[in-house]
C-alpha cells in the first residue's frame, strides 16, 4: 500500500497559522487564526533560501498536509508560545507516486 499523506500518529505538534494576505497601509495583513495545526515541528537552525532566491536562517521548520495555507509572511505561533514568521511554503507532492506528500514550512 503506497503512503500519499504523512501518517497521522507522526504529526505529534500544534502550532497556530495567521496566513499572510498582504501588505496595508498599516503594515501586513492577516486571515483569520487557525488554531491546532497538527504538523512535525523540527527546531533546528539551518539555511535556506527565500522566496528572492537569498540565503536566510531558519530557526524551525514544520510539515503538515498539503491542505493547509501558511504563505510566506504568515504568522506562526509555536507550542512554546514563540511568534515566528513563514520564509518558505514548499509543496512536497508525489504526483501519485508512492511519496508522504506533505507543505515544509520554513520558519525565521
Amino acid at each position: 500500500m503506497a503512503v500519499t499523506r504523512v501518517p497521522a500518529w507522526l504529526l505529534r505538534h500544534r502550532v497556530t497559522v495567521e496566513p499572510y494576505l498582504g501588505d496595508s497601509a498599516y503594515g501586513p495583513r492577516y486571515g483569520p487564526l487557525v488554531a491546532g495545526v497538527r504538523c512535525l515541528l523540527d527546531q533546528q537552525t539551518r539555511l535556506v533560501r527565500d522566496k528572492t532566491g537569498r540565503e536566510v536562517t531558519s530557526s524551525s521548520t514544520f510539515y503538515c498536509q498539503l491542505t493547509v495555507v501558511a504563505p510566506a509572511g504568515s504568522r506562526v505561533t509555536l507550542p512554546d508560545g514563540r511568534q515566528t514568521t513563514v520564509i518558505a511554503a514548499l509543496r512536497r507532492d508525489g504526483a501519485g507516486l508512492g511519496t508522504p506528500d506533505h507543505l515544509e514550512v520554513q520558519l525565521t
